[in-house]
């Protein structure tokens, strides 16, 4: 199992960070590697990804989300095996600490000696500062859901808003 925990400074207001990280299919803007994420349901979330030249499908399920606070995501099925938490701090009015930590089975040789020489480590890194660029570079964020989910996943409250 490889790990991997990374943290950025965002100049902007935490509920802006976090609306920003709930709109998944945005993710390619700012992730490498990552092709493409379709939203299946408010919780489920199908991604695409090129790893060491090798493309990877698989889905994923929202476990826990909090407005303002976290999203938790894991893989349910596909051929890769993963887990993650987002969270979000806030510093100040305007600054926000966003914070991922992730784990997953690298597969193949080349996954595993990425893992091993810190490769995952430096790309989660270069994705947030990505991440930083892209929200800090617009007014607001692209959209939003502020549902709430339980740890589990059982269920969400809240409404999702795409047009902001």
């Amino acid at each position: 199992m490889s790990q991997v925990q990374e943290s950025i400074d965002v100049d902007v207001p935490v509920s802006q960070a976090y609306n920003q990280w709930t709109q998944f299919e945005s993710f390619p803007e700012f992730m490498d590697g990552v092709d493409s994420i379709t939203q299946v349901s408010e919780t489920r979330n199908h991604w695409v990804v090129t790893v060491g030249g090798q493309t990877r499908e698989f889905d994923t399920e929202v476990a826990e989300q909090h407005p303002d606070e976290r999203v938790a995501w894991k893989s349910v099925d596909g051929d890769v095996g993963h887990a993650g938490v987002v969270t979000f701090h806030r510093l100040g009015d305007n600054q926000t600490r966003v914070t991922v930590q992730m784990d997953w089975n690298p597969e193949g040789l080349v996954e595993k000696v990425g893992a091993a020489v810190g490769v995952d480590d430096r790309q989660v890194k270069a994705d947030l500062k990505r991440f930083k660029s892209f929200i800090e570079s617009r007014p607001s964020e692209t959209g939003a859901w502020r549902g709430d989910v339980p740890a589990g996943g059982q269920g969400t409250t809240g409404a999702h808003d795409s047009s902001i």
